[in-house]
């Protein structure tokens, strides 16, 4: 075994600039073959101790800097990330399961873009300033970094996500201790090494690896870290928010989504069916904004569901690392077993599986067949109460049922405890604007999916979260605004 332990990837801390050992680790999966192929540390108290000292340390310096000084420097990390764009992408589908083409098309490519377009966006806000000339007085506001942030990133999007938050926060010129998931920190690993060549002083970003029980919630309850951004399960943001709450922490909270399509029968199929199937099955299921209560029109919903599952049983599932394939691994073993449980759940309930689990079979390649592999799968005839529409699955499984009017299927769709994202589909354009009026939803797509403008704000409503991302958002979050009055 020793031969075997020494071809295994070990990662370590990194902390004021240096990697640092420590002395426990946890083994990580690569979920396309389900062997160990990575080490990661088992950090807690001591670590993120070290961690929060070296960002306090920075952060003088750091937040003195100029907007244009820090903008430089994230452009230039940028630049990093896309110069090894290809390695990035290797090793966050072979950590996570995704698909190459998906990690090379949308991962990395949006990690590099989001450091541009924090490096972009910290130049061009204003302060707001109100004169009161009865008084003689003028007022003005004033915004600066808060301190230490600390950033909880999940396993579906590993670099992704991280960098959405990474970016803003030194942007704005706070410093930083990150978490990534134990199971998907090799990306963030490597984006460390290239923290000096890009110019970032030490101690501003640090890296700690390990578990939320452990790492998660010694950074959570540290009284030096005044923000904590997280992104992963309400369950989880439950814990963070009571562990926080006696430190009155500044809290963004992005968590889990049961995002509804509603189809109506004047939907344009052509574009409907292919990018719902997208919007069901990217990256395996595994992102909160996927469709997975697909509401369809009675005038079509028979059309709708013959063509979506004729479709659906077309998406190629296999190794990660070819090309071809459309869908990868589950990041784990678990998870696998949760997402089959759900599927069995709705058998039992009588609804009916008309492709995927259970019902087709599976053929992988020699060396993926102790992988996380799901069919994608398609549910007919599901009851509104059953825990398969009303609690997130985060996988390849989406529901369809049939609605008659649009009064009925917005209640229906407002329905469940979180309101993330929902996509309509129709072709007139007063009920679409009515329609995205009542959702409850932080974000509504209309014949599309996924388009995002990163200026706009991000984030749910209900049990989906917290706050909002984006330019002007991720940027309030990350300051404080003071306001100041001058009488003259």
């Amino acid at each position: 075994t020793m031969a075997h332990s020494k071809a295994l990837l070990v990662l370590e801390n990194f902390i004021a600039g240096k990697f640092v050992p420590c002395s426990s680790y946890i083994d990580s999966y690569n979920p396309s073959t389900g062997e160990v192929y990575c080490r990661v540390p088992d950090s807690g108290k001591e670590e993120v101790e070290a961690a929060v000292k070296a960002a306090k340390t920075a952060f003088p310096i750091w937040s003195s800097k100029s907007p244009l000084e820090r903008s430089q420097i994230l452009n230039k990390l940028a630049d990093l990330i896309e110069h090894d764009l290809e390695a990035f992408a290797q090793a966050e589908s072979k950590d996570q399961g995704k698909t190459i083409t998906f990690a090379r098309t949308v991962d990395i490519p949006r990690a590099a873009y989001n450091f541009r377009f924090f490096a972009s966006s910290i130049l061009h806000h204003t302060t707001e300033c109100t004169e009161m000339a009865t008084m003689g007085c003028v007022h003005y506001t004033s915004r600066t970094p808060v301190g230490v942030a600390g950033l909880i990133s999940p396993w579906n999007l590993p670099l992704y996500l991280l960098t959405w938050k990474i970016a803003p926060a030194i942007a704005c010129g706070n410093t930083v201790v990150a978490k990534p998931s134990e199971m998907t920190s090799v990306t963030a690993w490597m984006m460390c090494k290239l923290l000096e060549k890009a110019g970032v002083p030490h101690g501003v970003v640090n890296v700690v690896f390990g578990t939320g029980a452990k790492a998660g919630e010694a950074l959570v309850c540290h009284p030096d870290v005044p923000l904590i951004s997280f992104t992963g399960s309400t369950l989880t943001a439950q814990r963070i928010t009571e562990k926080s709450a006696p430190h009155c922490k500044r809290l963004s909270l992005e968590l889990g989504g049961k995002n509804p399509a509603i189809i109506f029968d004047d939907a344009d199929l052509n574009q409907c069916i292919p990018t719902t199937l997208r919007s069901s099955f990217a990256n395996q299921g595994e992102i909160c904004l996927c469709t997975s209560r697909i509401f369809v029109q009675r005038g079509i919903y028979s059309e709708f569901l013959k063509r979506f599952v004729a479709e659906a049983k077309k998406w190629k599932t296999g190794n990660p690392s070819d090309p071809t394939v459309d869908v990868g691994a589950l990041i784990s073993k678990e998870h696998l077993e949760k997402v089959r449980g759900y599927v069995k759940k709705a058998q039992a309930e009588g609804a009916r599986v008309l492709c995927g689990e259970g019902v087709d079979s599976l053929a992988l390649p020699t060396g993926n067949q102790k992988g996380y592999f799901m069919l994608p799968t398609v549910i007919a005839e599901v009851k509104d109460e059953s825990c398969c529409m009303q609690e997130e699955i985060f996988g390849p499984v989406t529901c369809v049922v049939a609605f008659d009017t649009e009064e009925e299927v917005i209640e229906r769709a407002n329905g469940v405890k979180y309101g993330l994202a929902a996509t309509v589909w129709s072709s007139n354009v007063g009920r679409v604007h009515r329609v995205a009026q009542r959702l409850q939803s932080g974000l509504v797509w209309t014949n599309c999916w996924l388009i995002r403008d990163l200026n706009l704000p991000f984030g749910g409503m209900k049990a989906s979260g917290i706050g909002r991302e984006g330019a002007k958002d991720s940027y309030e979050f990350f300051t404080e605004v003071k306001t100041i009055t001058i009488k003259h």
